[in-house]
């Protein structure tokens, strides 16, 4: 278990059976970003991460390399 899955954990526990739409997300992540600004980078990532499609050809690094790179 990676040090960072207790927080996906306590995620899933506590809101796990909710339905939330992709722009409340946003809106979330944009909280966060602006509380922690330290962190953009990281959730500028994660949110390319989840904006593209699981099945573009590229592969996982090329969109790693992509993500770093904007």
């Amino acid at each position: 278990m990676y040090f960072t899955d207790r927080g996906l954990e306590e995620l899933e526990e506590r809101r796990g059976d909710e339905r939330v739409n992709l722009t409340w997300l946003a809106d979330r992540m944009r909280a966060f970003v602006d509380a922690n600004p330290e962190f953009e980078d990281a959730v500028d990532r994660l949110a390319t991460f989840l904006a593209r499609d699981e099945g573009e050809e590229e592969s996982g690094e090329e969109k790693f390399s992509e993500a770093l790179e904007s």
